[in-house]
């Protein structure tokens, strides 16, 4: 399964910004790109839907029974 931080850090390298700049594009703070892309697990939910809106993308719960699908 790919991470949050894979797909992230592969759509931005996919459209060739640096991580400055996708984050400029996006609305968010540097460290926002950066902690996304580092994995790390503390993070606003709306600022990473701010990040995924880029490629058309929302985060949402969604139930286990569904991902085993």
């Amino acid at each position: 399964m790919r991470t949050l931080a894979d797909f992230v850090k592969e759509r931005r390298r996919g459209v060739n910004l640096t991580q400055e700049e996708f984050a400029e594009r996006a609305g968010v703070a540097l460290t926002v790109v950066r902690k996304i892309e580092q994995g790390k697990t503390n993070l606003s939910m709306e600022k990473v839907n701010l990040v995924l809106r880029m490629f058309g993308h929302e985060l949402a719960p969604v139930s286990s029974k569904e991902l085993i699908q």
